[in-house]
């Protein structure tokens, strides 16, 4: 169980790049971009291709991150000059992809278990800091010798590039650009009456969030061990399930606030499906049915609530005006 779990927080980390991508477009440029589904498996399809290919997969990996970046930028594009409908324009692009991703890897699927990886690569040089040999001594010396994973190099390096991103994001959107692309998002006619040249703007928002998500891609499919042109399948439903979760639990007050959400909330994510997923009842293949239903429960639930809430509120209000009245009527 607890292996388990542990793999679910490993992944969680990595997914959580794609959501801070689709908080990017969802919420800050409120943007429905379905690019996602395809971005994300061209990020897989061209780190995969580069590394069976002897590039070094720290490259392999940036590369992958900048062709997301254009693939945003297409929609963009397609969008502000074609013209096409927000939801159109991502549902055309991430179609193009699925044909691009095909030409890219050459066939359906890309094997890496035998290559060269960036996680192959730091276990290696976290084998020699021996790290892992002193945390499974603290463990055992406790007692918890059966909850000790086989090495923390994921988790610790993946903590470490998602909080790079985080603080990297927050700053951006505290810029002089990102403030613009937030108020692209805000409120499009106030922005274009500053004379802003917003079609750009938006054309760099989506490049961003295709970027991370891309990113994401990338590392998930040298997580794996393979690249898959079906792997994108109902990302865009995982991203904004991290960002609805987070968001309820944790709130969007600050942008900084935000981004911690973003990324809680894939964890929490991966978590709940990981539970789901030891349950006797559930298949592998009902994943995207759970999915389904931690999305309907994260949007259901916190409604619910806040009705409760306002239910209580008035309530309040008319046993204080009744207990006022009757003193009134007492005097």
């Amino acid at each position: 169980m607890f292996t388990a779990l542990f793999g679910s927080v490993e992944s969680g980390l990595i997914y959580a790049i794609m959501a801070l991508g689709v908080y990017l477009s969802f919420r800050i440029l409120d943007f429905p971009d379905l690019t996602v589904d395809g971005s994300f498996v061209t990020g897989a399809a061209v780190s995969a291709v580069l590394i069976v290919n002897g590039v070094n997969p720290f490259l392999a990996t940036l590369v992958a991150l900048l062709v997301g970046f254009l693939a945003g930028c297409i929609t963009g594009v397609l969008h502000t000059k074609g013209n096409i409908n927000p939801l159109l324009s991502g549902i055309l692009m991430m179609i193009a992809l699925y044909s691009i991703n095909l030409r890219i890897m050459g066939k359906s699927n890309v094997p890496l278990l035998q290559e060269e990886t960036v996680f192959t690569q730091l276990l290696d040089w976290w084998n020699k800091l021996g790290i892992d040999t002193g945390l499974e001594q603290l463990f055992i010396s406790i007692g918890l010798e059966g909850y000790v994973p086989k090495t923390w190099s994921v988790v610790i390096t993946m903590l470490i590039i998602i909080l790079v991103i985080k603080f990297a994001l927050d700053y951006f959107l505290k810029t002089e650009l990102g403030l613009a692309i937030r108020a692209v998002g805000d409120n499009q006619n106030m922005i274009t009456s500053f004379s802003a040249n917003t079609d750009m703007l938006k054309i760099v928002g989506l490049g961003l969030s295709n970027a991370l998500v891309a990113f994401s891609g990338a590392f998930i499919a040298q997580y794996n061990g393979f690249s898959d042109v079906g792997m994108g399948i109902g990302m865009i439903i995982i991203g904004l399930a991290s960002v609805i979760i987070g968001e309820a639990l944790v709130g969007t007050k600050t942008i900084v606030r935000a981004t911690i959400a973003v990324i809680i909330g894939a964890i929490i994510y991966r978590l709940i499906v990981a539970m789901a997923l030891r349950v006797n009842f559930f298949e592998t293949g009902d994943m995207k049915l759970i999915t389904a239903c931690i999305v309907i429960g994260a949007l259901v639930i916190p409604q619910m609530v806040d009705k409760q809430k306002d239910k209580r509120k008035k309530s309040l209000r008319r046993k204080r005006g009744n207990d006022i009245a009757s003193t009134r009527a007492n005097i």
